[in-house]
């Protein structure tokens, strides 16, 4: 049986529903219910979860506070769900004799390594690239992915940490970035360097599951392959543009036709390099196939995607738009 916390979000349900529709075993824990949760209750509790834990031999990690909670929950109440309740889920796999442990991260951890000087190439960013947090979400995530680690070497739990890129639906985080660009076009633009579809996302999830007795611990980017390489780092920080057109002819006419533009520069490029080969992960989507399939007249969404929709970090609107300011 495989626990799954966070079931009531964008990628627990996705995990639910491609477990449950494989034929697989598979529990769904979240604060929400939903209908992808079978359990409602919180990874804080730490007697709950003992309870959730008995009788699974896999987890996936995906319950968090996400960055866009940051202007509405305490620091206390990161530290209490990302970090505490992630020991408990560590101590208890241990415990229950769990075979593998997959920890959902992001790459929100690497903080302001994702931002070069003005003048410097855009950033080449591999799990080489030391973290630099810039604020509580990054913060405890980082930390959870430190107790993953020990819980490894000194327990022998086997646990991959998985540092996602965007894959959620709703609207970008930033007031003048909705104001500029169609949601389509920004979206489309961050499968270049920052975006993955949910399906590419839940595919490496499974896979973590099944390699981590054989690999042990790791941690891997887990974000659409970009077209690009490093001799394309100095263009696209100076005009983006240069090194797409290079890259992705194609993206000129289709969106011309729709009125899109791209960004103007583009200052880091996640790499996934090790997650292809360790994993054998073979994501679907990238900027060249969303690009094929609008040029088709198709939606370029995957089917998983579709079903899910929008769920969206808060219930209410803020002056601002969807998300609070800090």
């Amino acid at each position: 049986m495989i626990l799954v916390t966070g079931s009531a979000g964008h990628l627990g349900e996705a995990l639910m529903r491609t477990l449950l529709a494989s034929g697989r075993q598979a529990i769904g824990v979240d604060l929400k219910a939903s209908p992808f949760t079978t359990v409602v209750g919180s990874i804080v509790d730490r007697m709950f979860v003992r309870q959730c834990v008995s009788g699974a031999d896999a987890i996936i990690h995906a319950a968090t506070l996400h960055k866009p909670h940051v202007a509405t929950h305490s620091k206390q109440s990161f530290i209490d769900t990302n970090i505490s309740g992630t020991v408990n889920l560590l101590e208890e796999a241990v415990a229950a004799g769990v075979r593998a442990f997959v920890f959902t991260s992001s790459t929100s951890v690497f903080g302001r390594a994702l931002t070069p000087p003005l003048g410097a190439p855009a950033a080449w960013i591999t799990e080489d690239v030391a973290p630099l947090p810039k604020n509580i979400y990054g913060i405890t995530k980082l930390a959870a992915e430190q107790l993953c680690e020990l819980c490894h070497r000194t327990r022998g739990l086997p646990a991959i940490v998985l540092r996602t890129s965007r894959f959620f639906p709703d609207p970008d985080d930033r007031k003048d970035t909705r104001d500029a660009y169609d949601d389509g076009n920004v979206k489309t633009n961050e499968f270049l360097y920052r975006r993955a579809d949910i399906d590419d996302v839940v595919s490496a999830h499974l896979l973590a599951l099944d390699k981590a007795a054989s690999l042990g611990f790791g941690r891997y980017i887990v974000s659409a392959t970009t077209p690009f390489t490093r001799d394309d780092l100095e263009d696209l920080h100076r005009d983006a543009h240069v090194a797409v057109v290079r890259r992705v002819p194609g993206y000129v006419d289709v969106y011309a036709s729709r009125g899109w533009s791209m960004f103007p520069r583009i200052d880091r490029v996640y790499v996934n390099d090790r997650a292809r080969t360790d994993l054998d992960w073979n994501p679907r989507y990238d900027f060249a196939r969303v690009i094929d399939l609008l040029g088709a007249g198709e939606d370029p969404r995957s089917p998983l995607a579709r079903a899910i929709g929008s769920k969206m970090y808060h219930a209410e609107t803020f002056a601002d738009g969807p998300y609070p300011v800090e």
